[in-house]
């Protein structure tokens, strides 16, 4: 009897020392909502041994706010390159070791050494994206409205057409980015007046809104409640495949204001509280290949930095140019950059006045 229970209990040891080892092997992805293919995840997962465990948020803003507060437990996060300068300034991130990124060489030379981070010593280029107009192409056609610039989003002559069908990115730095261009500045403009100014277009055109979505609005663009978004150029690619394997009466395209856009660069960092900076680094050198970079592009709808990936990116993406934009789309796109602590100050106050405004 007491060799059967030491047997059982040494079974028992042994079994929850194994749990202990699974769950410890696990990698704590905090991303972008619809940023990577599930296929993707489930190969890393087989290649690894490990589990990928996901949350998500929709703005730089909401990354950078829940780190300030004290949120740990994560291990890869892929925020844009304003917000990876913000998380090296608050010494919130880790310093890559480049002896484990044997595919960093695949990476366009363009998009690294930059001047947020310089050497690349804390992110390497994830994906890219641009900030752009969606839209139900049946409804548009129908209408009679204009689809190649940011007046559809914010002038009231053509709002009026489709007052409560049209949304835009829950997010300041992204439409007050629109606004800007709308009205002629740089989306990095900073002069207080010209803020006011685009506050008071954002105002003017709020009561035609249905709402400030960056997370529902791939659906509701598929099922058609919504006919038009300032939205991200790979979510509006989305939801055309969702209309299309749908079988919807319409199609979601994506439009290129003429006055310009936000072009987004993605980047995987490794958080410095990381609890498995290992399988992170493993990670970043997984999605660092090129056939596992280019399922981003062809799922997804992703722009690439990654050289290795372009072989096996389909032809009719590589030829659209809300996603590999060319020079002359390419000369009037602008990448944010991050605001001082004064500017961001201002910027609440004046998003906060948005929100309650009617």
């Amino acid at each position: 009897m007491n060799r059967t229970i030491r047997t059982l209990l040494a079974a028992a040891a042994l079994a929850l020392a194994a749990g202990a080892v699974h769950a410890k092997d696990q990698l704590h992805l905090y991303n972008w909502n619809n940023y990577i293919a599930p296929e993707t995840i489930q190969r890393f997962e087989q290649q690894c041994g490990c589990e990928v465990v996901q949350t998500y948020y929709s703005d730089n803003e909401e990354l950078l706010a829940k780190l300030a507060a004290g949120a740990k437990g994560y291990d890869i996060l892929v925020p844009t390159s304003n917000a990876v300068e913000a998380l090296i300034r608050g010494k919130q991130l880790k310093p890559l070791d480049k002896s484990a990124l044997t595919n960093l060489g695949n990476i366009d030379a363009r998009y690294m050494n930059t001047s947020f981070d310089p050497g690349n010593v804390y992110s390497v280029p994830y994906a890219m994206s641009t900030t752009i107009i969606g839209y139900n192409d049946a409804k548009m056609k129908e209408l009679g409205l204009p689809t190649d610039t940011w007046a559809v989003i914010f002038d009231p002559k053509y709002l009026e057409k489709v007052k409560g069908r049209v949304t835009v990115l829950d997010s300041a730095n992204e439409l007050f980015a629109a606004a800007l261009k709308y009205l002629g500045y740089s989306a990095n403009d900073v002069d207080p007046k010209h803020w006011d100014e685009a506050a008071a277009v954002i105002k003017k055109a709020k009561p035609y809104w249905a709402a400030f979505n960056a997370s529902s609005y791939i659906k509701e663009l598929t099922v058609g409640n919504i006919w038009l978004v300032h939205g991200y150029s790979n979510d509006i690619f989305q939801a055309n495949l969702d209309a299309i394997a749908a079988k919807r009466p319409f199609h979601i395209l994506q439009g290129m204001p003429k006055e310009g856009a936000v072009l987004a660069v993605d980047n995987m960092v490794i958080h410095v509280a990381a609890p498995r900076p290992d399988l992170a680094l493993k990670f970043i050198n997984f999605m660092l290949e090129g056939k596992n970079s280019a399922e981003l592009t062809n799922l997804i709808g992703s722009g690439n930095p990654n050289k290795a990936a372009m072989p096996y990116i389909k032809p009719e993406i590589l030829k659209n140019p809300a996603i590999f934009p060319p020079p002359d789309v390419a000369a009037r796109l602008e990448q944010l950059k991050d605001l001082t602590p004064a500017q961001r100050r201002l910027r609440n106050k004046l998003w906060t006045e948005i929100k309650a405004s009617r």
